[in-house]
């Protein structure tokens, strides 16, 4: 899982970066999501390890 969430963090910060780059707001919004997203699934990854689950 935590690999999972990295991916998307990264794979979101590059498409958020092209999307600033480019001037497309579709592509950097897209992005920003999936960093978002990355982020909350490492969290959630973090806690269910705390939790032993």
């Amino acid at each position: 899982m935590k690999s999972q969430a990295k991916v998307h963090e990264v794979k979101g910060a590059i498409k958020e970066k092209v999307g600033q780059l480019t001037n497309d707001p579709d592509l950097e919004g897209e992005g920003t999501d999936e960093k978002i997203d990355g982020k909350v699934q490492k969290k959630i990854g973090q806690v269910q390890k705390v939790l032993g689950k």
